[in-house]
């Protein structure tokens, strides 16, 4: 498909089978962007303007509030504006502009949630070193790790997916995926496919490590009782963040490889969008309502805030 000025278009059909409630759709999903930016923003001033939370592991919590932001938008905007229009379409540019962004969120967000876990387990495994071993300084190198391997990662998959030529244009989701265009392709993707399962590898290494650094720390924990408190308030959060989001992941990934494409288009909606909507509005949740350092963190802008105002 092309546009009038011979632009190649994708059509998106995820939205095929919804002709009624549009705008219920796009009021809802309205509502639930606007939350997910306000409540990531806020706590993410929160932790950059109390210098007590100037330690690796909130460093780490902020950049999830970003990333999260960024993911939500990669995938809101385009979604509220089809509910809007009869044509559902992306360009070519947009599409693998899209891939690009959205991949990139997955990726940083698993990282980071893996960094994540050496620091807790460092933490309670090693008390006694942490200050030594998690300085700020190794905080923002494992940070910045964590953004270049994501960005890498990212524009590798999307460079191999635009050197293929296409003999389809119609994607069967809500938004664009790698894997969906390369499914578009008329030529061999041998290349794409070992380079997706390379991906997987990695990930699944993380997620290896993940599971042994969590293993060490329970043993820690079952060793001496006064660890509990603390992993109770910093690695449960953690924990419910990275299950919620390792779940969401697996099921697209695994519907998008090997599931039918004559299933249910709602079911298919839903399994594909779950990693977008819920990991960016439940991780300032669950860190933001669980962790006291973050609260006390916005209560303290919130009296700022409200001290100013009465000065006025």
């Amino acid at each position: 498909m092309e546009n009038s000025s011979g632009e190649f278009m994708f059509v998106l059909h995820g939205l095929k089978d919804t002709r009624t409630n549009k705008h219920i759709y796009f009021a809802f999903g309205v509502i639930v962007y606007s939350m997910t930016l306000f409540i990531n923003l806020i706590l993410a001033i929160a932790v950059i303007l109390d210098k007590t939370l100037h330690e690796p592991m909130y460093i780490f919590i902020c950049s999830l509030f970003f990333n999260g932001m960024l993911g939500a938008s990669a995938f809101y905007p385009k979604i509220l504006a089809d509910l809007l229009s009869e044509y559902h379409v992306i360009s070519y540019v947009g599409c693998l502009s899209q891939v690009s962004i959205i991949y990139f969120y997955v990726f940083c967000e698993y990282t980071c949630l893996t960094v994540m876990s050496y620091d807790r387990y460092i933490s309670i495994c090693k008390p006694l070193e942490y200050h030594s071993i998690m300085t700020l300084q190794k905080g923002f190198k494992l940070l910045f790790f964590t953004w270049l391997c994501s960005l890498l990662e990212s524009s590798v998959g999307v460079l191999l997916t635009a050197q293929l030529p296409l003999c389809g244009n119609v994607i069967d989701k809500l938004y664009c995926s790698n894997w969906e265009v390369v499914k578009l392709s008329c030529t061999d993707v041998s290349v794409n496919n070992v380079y997706g399962y390379f991906i997987i590898f990695s990930h699944v290494s993380q997620a290896v490590f993940i599971i042994v650094s969590y293993i060490c720390i329970i043993r820690a924990c079952l060793r001496s009782k006064r660890q509990w408190p603390k992993f109770m308030q910093t690695c449960l959060p953690h924990l419910i963040a990275l299950t919620n989001f390792t779940i969401a992941l697996l099921f697209d990934l695994m519907y998008a490889r090997y599931g039918k494409s004559q299933g249910l288009q709602a079911l298919r909606n839903i399994l594909g969008i779950e990693f977008l909507v819920v990991p960016p509005l439940l991780n300032p949740i669950i860190y933001g309502f669980k962790l006291t350092q973050i609260r006390q963190g916005l209560l303290k802008m919130y009296w700022h805030r409200c001290k100013a105002l009465q000065h006025r």
